[in-house]
């Protein structure tokens, strides 16, 4: 990959990357800016192309904390985004956990001896942060360099919200704010201003799917927010295609996310896909 000068000069940013499409954005927008990046994918979640689109890529297993500190360090990393998401469940309920998983010194020595309040989202997050900060280096939010994927305020799609859906949303959005605020998830579904599901540690997709399994006749709104607490370096809301085909196929009518705070991915393509299946996004103001 072809670099400025001033480009190569640069420290290179760290991408601590997950699961979905935010971590090829990331890779992309800052490999057309000519920023170096270091990549220390999770096994099992990350995509194996962005190996093609980093300076330096490393495999490691989410529960190996020693081993993506030491990569970082190895490139001369300092700054680090994290980007895409790490299913919890998979490394909180796994049975037998210790010979499973196979943590590092590192991570056991966090998990079992880092004191910290619970295991909720924002708590663990934290508490990794803290984890790295203590060999120099520091998380950033990763839409600093791509602030373009943050969805502004608009109707989206073709199709604007009914006067019945417009008070689900306004119903859901309380809901959503408040499980936000006890770090439980993000995502609410609602039909006449009664509650379906609350997404929790299985994600947005798989609430979805769950409110349509008990609301055979469809017609559902889904309302989607930051935390009230939101830090924009986390776990930041996030939709994209797969999200309209979750909602497509548990019959959902209606998608309504945080304008400035969540991050729609191939926006052009998802709105694209909801106009088909005549589902309406709608992005509303804080």
């Amino acid at each position: 990959m072809g670099q400025s000068p001033q480009a190569a000069d640069r420290k290179p940013i760290g991408l601590l990357a997950g699961w979905g499409r935010f971590p090829l954005a990331f890779a992309q927008k800052a490999r057309s800016l000519g920023l170096p990046v270091v990549c220390v994918a999770i096994r099992g979640e990350a995509a194996p192309e962005l190996a093609t689109l980093v300076n330096r890529f490393y495999w490691t297993r989410p529960t190996r904390l020693g081993r993506m500190i030491r990569c970082f360090k190895r490139e001369g990393v300092e700054q680090i985004v994290m980007a895409g998401k790490v299913h919890k469940a998979n490394l909180l309920h796994q049975p037998w956990k210790l010979v499973t998983l196979l943590p590092d010194w590192r991570t056991v020595c966090w998990w079992y001896f880092r004191k910290r309040r619970d295991n909720r989202d924002d708590t663990l997050l934290l508490s990794i942060s803290d984890e790295f900060a203590r060999d120099g280096l520091r998380f950033e939010s990763a839409l600093t360099l791509c602030p373009e994927l943050l969805v502004n305020p608009a109707v989206l799609t073709r199709r604007a919200p009914t006067a019945r859906e417009q008070r689900d949303i306004a119903f859901g959005w309380e809901l959503a704010k408040e499980m936000g605020r006890l770090d439980v998830g993000q995502s609410v579904a609602v039909k006449e201003r009664a509650v379906l599901a609350v997404e929790a540690i299985e994600g947005t997709d798989r609430a979805i799917l769950r409110a349509g399994e008990l609301c055979r006749s469809g017609g559902f709104v889904v309302v989607k927010t930051a935390k009230p607490q939101q830090d924009m370096r986390f776990d930041v809301p996030t939709i994209g295609c797969t999200t309209i085909e979750s909602l497509h196929r548990a019959g959902g009518r209606v998608l309504a996310i945080e304008a400035g705070k969540t991050i729609v991915l191939d926006q052009e393509q998802t709105v694209a896909l909801a106009d088909r299946y005549g589902i309406t996004i709608v992005a509303l103001p804080s």
